[in-house]
């Protein structure tokens, strides 16, 4: 086997194994668990902003012109919002959901995310094997946090805890999918991210504003809601710092 292609395959595994940072989760009590999921969905909702605002835009921005950009930024957000009707109508009967639509919708856009994370693993060591290895510690930095909200958005939204850990590890899995269609297909792979990081930017913006930042509206205790938002804040900072200190 290539040894570029076994890189890429060992450093995107390990970023799919980082999805499995939910068990710690398995190994609470769900008492505690249930105090802790606003603050997660808190801190996951300003992940989400961060991740779209301060990565996946300005990366967009560099080698694609504004105007377009904006399109499928708009497309993606238009996209999430039909995908979450559909979901609602076919999940939902009678005003009822057992589990919350947006938990399909996180775990969707997250597969998305990963997907191109892959994609850019695959292209960065194709370039040479330390950016590879710089890239690959990037995401990890990026992904820890998110992931760990991700699965308190799971849990919120009425998975049980095995089931969030079991589809939070299969969206994970669509990052080895990016990774082998970026080392397959390179040439191709190019002309198509500044294409894909707006878009999913754009549904990154519409989980965290239409289905996250809403739930935590609906804690009526004023230091809970207070809380919520510091861990929102947090999120948008952590992605801040990761921008700050990977690009210097």
């Amino acid at each position: 086997m290539d040894t570029i292609l076994i890189w890429i395959v060992l450093s995107t595994l390990l970023v799919c194994l980082l999805s499995l940072v939910g068990i710690i989760a398995l190994l609470l009590k769900s008492k505690i668990l249930n105090k802790i999921l606003l603050v997660l969905v808190g801190f996951s909702a300003g992940a989400l902003m961060g991740g779209a605002f301060l990565h996946l835009l300005p990366e967009s921005l560099e080698e694609t012109k504004t105007i377009t950009v904006s399109l499928f930024l708009l497309v993606g957000f238009s996209s999430f919002f039909l995908i979450e009707r559909f979901l609602h109508w076919h999940h939902c009967h009678k005003g009822k959901c057992e589990v919350h639509t947006f938990t399909y919708m996180n775990l969707f856009g997250d597969g998305v995310h990963n997907f191109i994370d892959g994609v850019i693993i695959a292209t960065s060591f194709i370039t040479n094997i330390h950016l590879g290895i710089v890239t690959t510690i990037a995401i990890i930095a990026h992904e820890v946090p998110q992931e760990i909200g991700d699965f308190g958005v799971l849990i919120y939204g009425g998975f049980t805890k095995a089931k969030a850990l079991f589809f939070n590890f299969l969206s994970a899995l669509t990052a080895m999918v990016g990774a082998l269609f970026g080392y397959f297909l390179s040439n191709a792979v190019q002309s198509i991210v500044p294409s894909i990081l707006p878009f999913a930017a754009g549904g990154f913006i519409y989980i965290a504003a239409s289905d996250l930042i809403p739930e935590l509206h609906k804690e009526p205790d004023l230091k809970k809601s207070i809380l919520s938002f510091g861990f929102f804040a947090v999120g948008i900072l952590l992605m801040f710092a990761i921008k700050l200190v990977f690009e210097n």
